[in-house]
């Protein structure tokens, strides 16, 4: 009888141990799961460094050997115009001219005074923004020469600007976007009364370029948003 009793006290205090060392680790892995998900946003405003601006123009005729020949005059009107603004040979690109026959693409039967179409397109590409801008503003210029200008079909917005200088300014944004992430997890382990432990892991976000609004395409606004997991003490 004794021994039964004395295994049972043995067995007892066992299990006081072993349930005291559970405890035990249970809170040392809440202790060590104590974090806290941050994210760090770093933004700026940058001048495009690319244009591209496609000059379209286009005739109207019964003749396609005479609207070719017009075509070839306003084109050679309006190279002028462009060199005579700073812009080099290798900055333009003439394609060829196209002329459609409107009488056979007229499922309607409509009645049409010009039977062809055509169109001309010298396309500007420059890193030269502020020099193209001007020209731009002056496009005015060409219509004294009879040449209008029109917006491509299906493109509101025919001039389109660029940054390509991303890998210059990544690494500063980058920084910036990690230490704003750090100011955030500082606060929060002053707010719940701990304190900042080492980086657990970090994931950075897709760098995004868009315009800065509708009225100034060639201003672009550049974010990146880092999330970063601070241990807790």
């Amino acid at each position: 009888m004794k021994k039964i009793i004395y295994g049972a006290v043995i067995l007892a205090l066992g299990m006081a141990a072993l349930g005291y060392e559970v405890a035990g680790g249970i809170r040392d892995f809440k202790a060590q799961d104590r974090s806290v998900t941050v994210k760090g946003l770093s933004e700026r405003d940058v001048p495009a460094n690319k244009v591209t601006w496609p000059l379209v123009y286009k005739e109207l005729g019964n003749d396609p050997v005479q609207m070719y020949r017009m075509l070839e005059e306003k084109n050679q009107k309006v190279l002028a115009f462009l060199k005579a603004g700073g812009i080099a040979d290798e900055e333009i690109s003439v394609n060829p001219p196209t002329i459609s026959d409107r009488q056979a693409d007229n499922y309607g039967n409509e009645i049409m005074n010009y039977r062809y179409k055509a169109k001309s397109v010298i396309t500007v590409t420059s890193t030269n923004v502020d020099k193209v801008r001007q020209l731009i503003s002056r496009q005015a210029d060409l219509m004294k020469e009879g040449i209008a200008l029109v917006t491509p079909e299906y493109d509101s917005n025919p001039v389109t600007y660029e940054f390509t200088g991303l890998n210059e300014v990544k690494p500063e944004m980058v920084e910036e976007a990690t230490r704003n992430a750090r100011l955030t997890a500082e606060k929060f382990a002053v707010d719940s009364d701990s304190k900042l432990g080492k980086i657990r892991s970090a994931s950075q976000g897709q760098f995004s370029i868009e315009d800065r609004d509708a009225t100034t395409p060639y201003i672009k606004h550049i974010r990146v948003v880092n999330t970063i997991q601070y241990g807790l003490k």
